[in-house]
């Protein structure tokens, strides 16, 4: 640049190569403290609708809030946007097409959110965010301080990007973007350059609920809130312990994570690909579930190392496998089941024996009572004794044994 640069021409400078470094948006907002964003994530914690994630607490919302906290001396947020909308893949490791019905022959399938059918994002984002910031290092010819989060950080991200402009917030939390919808990863990167702020967008969901009425869980409790604790997101990724058995139903075929809000969303009605290759390489649509309970921990890294997939850790994608079979009523499946009921984790017995039971009848039941007489865990005895109280066949009697 020749001279020195202005403020909008630094802003134009940062947005043009914020573009090249892959960004599908850019907008910029101030340094200020988010006050309002700040009251209404402590409310959430107060309330209980952020129980079972130990790590977003009052501390870490409060040093998010404030952007100078995170970097002295900052003055400026550049607020990104990556859009990684994927439809369904076209061929899985089943060897499926798209969705699978129950009614339909091969492999029984579950579904993965979209944000997880690829390569992990965080350090997709994050690869491009440090390279934008060097790229602006040298065509600035100033060392440009600057610290950069994804979703992984302290940073109120989505408070980040209302105030920006880059989206709104719709009633189901997330922020929705008028080119792509909510089909995005939010990053942000605050530096101490003095950029050019977008104002916020005018914009709302206005009369809409649709997001609300099609939660299956009832997870969003009204509008702009959800009880984290009811959403089929958290149940299958952040929870290490059971599934509530009265959620189990309505967790359908979910695997790990849910789209059920966004596909809803009128907003989302234009579906864009993306343009990045490494959200696309691995093209996780369905996930197969009888391979999944089968998976020793060598094949589960095998399979999903550097997937968002890994969070789940394997005990837990096999629970939530467990889950989608009994929704599925996937006759099937018995014979992996009750190998999982005899093998597995204690988590992934426990949720095995309610499949079984979902799925009923002699075969089923004859593998429960089976596992009673053999079972040590109480907890997993417990879901046993549950299982086949509910199931076509004879009941077992709970206590039928004293546990040592």
């Amino acid at each position: 640049m020749n001279g020195a640069p202005t403020r909008l021409n630094t802003t134009a400078l940062v947005k043009d190569r914020a573009l090249k470094a892959g960004f599908d948006l850019v907008r910029i907002t101030t340094a200020a403290d988010f006050l309002e964003d700040r009251q209404v994530a402590l409310k959430r914690i107060d309330e209980g609708l952020m129980d079972g994630l130990p790590w977003y607490n009052q501390s870490r919302v409060t040093r998010g809030a404030s952007p100078n906290q995170l970097l002295p001396g900052a003055r400026s947020i550049i607020c990104l946007a990556l859009n990684y909308f994927l439809g369904d893949s076209t061929e899985e490791e089943s060897g499926q097409t798209g969705d699978r019905k129950p009614d339909e022959s091969g492999p029984y399938t579950g579904k993965i959110a979209r944000y997880a059918r690829g390569r992990d994002y965080h350090r997709v984002m994050k690869r491009r965010m440090r390279d934008l910031v060097t790229d602006l290092t040298a065509l600035l010819k100033v060392e440009v301080s600057a610290h950069w989060y994804v979703d992984d950080g302290p940073m109120l991200d989505r408070a980040a990007a209302a105030r920006s402009g880059l989206g709104w917030f719709g009633k189901n939390t997330n922020i929705l973007t008028g080119e792509l919808g909510s089909w995005v990863f939010l990053g942000q990167i605050i530096t101490d350059l003095e950029l050019e702020p977008d104002p916020p967008l005018k914009k709302s969901c206005g009369s809409c609920v649709r997001c609300i009425d099609a939660c299956p869980t009832g997870a969003i409790v009204g509008p702009y809130v959800v009880d984290n604790t009811r959403c089929i997101s958290f149940q299958t990724i952040e929870n290490r312990g059971p599934i509530p058995i009265d959620l189990r139903p309505a967790m359908l075929d979910w695997v790990f994570g849910c789209d059920i809000c966004q596909e809803v969303c009128p907003v989302n009605r234009k579906e864009t690909p993306t343009r990045e290759p490494a959200l696309g390489q691995h093209r996780l649509s369905v996930a197969n579930l009888v391979e999944i309970l089968e998976m020793t921990e060598a094949r589960f890294l095998e399979r999903f190392a550097g997937t968002p997939i890994m969070r789940a850790k394997r005990v837990g994608l096999q629970r939530n496998a467990c889950v989608a079979l009994g929704n599925l009523r996937a006759v099937e499946s018995i014979p992996a089941l009750t190998s999982a009921l005899a093998k597995g984790a204690p988590l992934v017995r426990s949720h095995a024996a309610w499949a079984l039971g979902k799925i009923g009848g002699v075969v089923a039941a004859s593998a429960l009572r089976e596992a009673s007489n053999v079972e040590t865990d109480k907890d997993v005895l417990s879901e046993i004794c549950l299982a086949a109280s509910v199931s076509s066949a004879d009941p077992i009697e709970e206590g039928v044994r004293d546990l040592p």
